[in-house]
């Protein structure tokens, strides 16, 4: 069975940066489970696994337009620190949920001088090209109730 569009798919994958950093791996844990087409996972990787079967093996490079996107430098604001209510030190590298005109968005703080603390709303990984080593391990089909949700159950997705 291919991969396309409706089918719920399992792969074992390392990520890392185009330098060799580590970014995420499923080694050593249950493989990551989505349902092609319903942009589960990024479009790079999606696109590059289509039509791909059990057992394919492949390396993907994804650019930043194809992952997380381009770093925008208007999404790098200064805030006061009493912003933060109830966070007794705010360091670097903290993250926040925050509202935005745009619904939620994870932000992380960068640097904290005095009562002004700079975030940054896009995401770690924006920017950045990856490079994915995927294994192939599993192809079927998705039962209805994945298709009405949008995403895998049991193993591997959601347990709802």
């Amino acid at each position: 069975m291919q991969i396309e569009e409706n089918k719920v798919v399992l792969i074992e994958y390392t990520v890392k940066t185009e330098e060799g950093v580590l970014v995420d791996t499923s080694e050593g844990n249950e493989p990551l489970a989505y349902l092609h087409g319903h942009r589960n996972i990024i479009p790079g990787l999606e696109n590059a696994l289509a039509g791909k079967k059990i057992d394919d093996e492949l390396s993907v490079n994804v650019q930043p337009e194809d992952a997380y996107g381009q770093r925008h430098d208007d999404l790098i604001k200064e805030v006061p620190a009493q912003a933060f209510q109830g966070v007794d030190k705010i360091e670097p590298g903290m993250q926040f949920h925050a509202e935005s005109p745009q619904g939620p968005q994870l932000i992380t703080v960068t640097k904290v001088e005095g009562e002004t603390v700079t975030v940054d709303g896009n995401h770690p990984l924006a920017g950045v090209p990856l490079v994915f080593d995927v294994k192939v391990i599993e192809v079927r089909d998705a039962s209805e109730e994945e298709l009405s949700h949008g995403h895998v159950h049991g193993p591997g997705g959601h347990n709802h």
